[in-house]
């Protein structure tokens, strides 16, 4: 699709696109510098300030296995909560699922992978055992009032197998909706996608699942995350999740590198029409913030950053 039909699309009634910020977790889960818990809560309440209205705070996962999460719940305990954001969490397994409980949290992310390999090496069961583990926690969420969105991880390339069928991507969504995901967030873990195969794993899956209820979850490993996002866009998908700075990667996929910054998709939807609600300059200015605390190159030096 040309980029003026694209620009048409943005003007109609879905011109209006979600962000999902997942920067305090899956941003930082795999940094090496550990932030003091109040940074991280400077951080979330900063970047709700900017307009985002859907941030995942952590994940209640080992704190051996993920020593950057381990104060997940202090986090959510201190944190002043906007009534207008929604602000969720991870959750792999029972226990992580009571922790999340207990912190009050109003939405839950499971995470089940479209490789056999990485889902070994991530939470160390199949698929198979995975998803009977997700169906009892989404059972349990439900009774709670808990809403549960499913990621699916390696949708488009796995460092461990190689290509990874779009047909399984499609078996593992489904199961996802059927025991209660309000909407699954398709993961391209290692940035391994083009647009050609991100073009063929949303037709596969479009046609039984509506885009209302797909987001994507890209990595920008090959530098061609916003190429993918645009053919996600004309294929009608319009929640998109991103970090703040292009943090991430994930620790048990060696060579992944961060997800695609928010600042960048922000500002490439706003370029082409769309709305997100997000103030773009303070955006900005808040990703420098966070690139200077952590260390990292910023585009511009970092001012007004606080202590």
């Amino acid at each position: 699709m040309k980029t003026q039909t694209l620009n048409a699309l943005s003007s109609k009634p879905d011109a209006r696109v979600e962000i999902v910020e997942v920067g305090p977790r899956d941003g930082l889960q795999n940094e090496r510098k550990i932030l003091p818990t109040g940074s991280k809560i400077q951080l979330i309440e900063a970047l709700a300030a900017t307009g985002l209205k859907r941030i995942e705070v952590g994940s209640f996962v080992s704190p051996k296995l993920v020593p950057q999460m381990a104060d997940s719940a202090e986090v959510f305990a201190r944190l002043h909560r906007d009534p207008s954001v929604t602000y969720s969490a991870l959750v792999p397994n029972r226990r992580g699922f009571e922790a999340a409980v207990e912190s009050r949290v109003q939405e839950i992310a499971v995470f089940a992978s479209a490789s056999e390999t990485f889902s070994e090496k991530n939470i160390r069961c199949s698929i198979a055992d995975s998803l009977v583990r997700y169906r009892e926690i989404a059972h349990e969420a439900s009774r709670h009032g808990i809403r549960v969105r499913g990621y699916v991880s390696c949708v488009l390339g796995c460092v461990y197998e190689g290509l990874v069928p779009p047909a399984r991507v499609a078996s593992v969504s489904e199961s996802l909706f059927e025991m209660g995901c309000f909407e699954v967030s398709l993961g391209d873990t290692i940035g391994a996608g083009t647009p050609e195969t991100t073009h063929e794993l949303l037709n596969t899956l479009l046609g039984a699942i509506p885009s209302t209820q797909l987001a994507v979850h890209l990595h920008d490993t090959g530098g061609r995350a916003l190429e993918n996002i645009q053919v996600a866009l004309e294929l009608g998908i319009r929640v998109i999740d991103s970090s703040i700075a292009g943090l991430g990667g994930c620790p048990f996929a060696p060579g992944s590198r961060g997800n695609v910054a928010t600042e960048e998709v922000v500002r490439f939807l706003h370029a082409r029409g769309f709305e997100t609600g997000v103030n773009e300059r303070e955006l900005i200015a808040l990703a420098r913030c966070v690139a200077d605390m952590l260390g990292k190159r910023a585009v511009a030096p970092a001012n007004n950053c606080g202590e």
